[in-house]
């Protein structure tokens, strides 16, 4: 299937990370220094891109690592 047709396979964990941190998508906006509704386009995967820097940022805050964020889902 060629990319624009694909439904997007990378999902976000982010619900999942700041449950497991008791921790909500407000206070990790101010942590990173973006705001709540790009980190909800990114929670709900949404996004069509994302900067290198937003993603250092969020997994700083959370304490983990790229791929505990976003996984590739199965075909």
């Amino acid at each position: 299937m060629p990319p624009e047709e694909d439904p997007g396979r990378v999902h976000c964990r982010l619900d999942e990370l700041l449950e497991e941190r008791g921790m909500t998508l407000s206070r990790l906006a101010e942590l990173v220094g973006v705001t709540v509704v790009n980190l909800s386009v990114l929670k709900n995967d949404r996004a069509r891109a994302v900067r290198f820097s937003t993603l250092t940022a969020v997994c700083d805050a959370l304490g983990c690592e790229i791929g505990d964020l976003l996984v590739l889902r199965p075909r």
